[in-house]
């Protein structure tokens, strides 16, 4: 197995295991929280008790799949399906590292896991491997 495949699966174990922690911390930490305030304040709507838990977890999906994805992509795609990957999910990545440095200021260990796996899928997607 070439180098850059290597790197580009590393890169996708990451990302599905720092959205999985994600996905299992958001549940604890955030939507069962809201869930209690929302049952407890009448004024929420249901609309918006059903829609919040969602859009707390749409990153967890989206990493997910972006992981699953560099996988396939280091497995089975070829040169101009794997650029297209990493550039997708490479700009999911980055925001979320971003985001959460600015948002944490620096102290979470999130973001570095997600600049990590950025900077595999850099070089992964740099020469695809055949």
């Amino acid at each position: 197995m070439p180098w850059q495949n290597a790197a580009l699966g590393m890169a996708g174990i990451i990302g599905a295991c720092v959205a999985v922690i994600h996905g299992i911390l958001v549940q604890r930490y955030m939507v069962r929280p809201f869930d209690a305030f929302a049952l407890a304040d009448k004024r929420i709507a249901g609309s918006t008790r059903r829609m919040v838990p969602l859009l707390l977890h749409f990153s967890t999906f989206i990493w997910f799949l972006g992981g699953l994805t560099l996988v396939a992509a280091a497995n089975w795609f070829g040169p101009e399906a794997r650029l297209a990957t990493s550039l997708f999910v490479g700009v999911t990545y980055m925001f979320g590292a971003v985001v959460n440095c600015w948002a944490r200021r620096g102290r979470h260990p999130g973001w570095m896991l997600m600049a990590a796996a950025l900077v595999l899928i850099l070089l992964g997607a740099n020469k695809p491997g055949i």
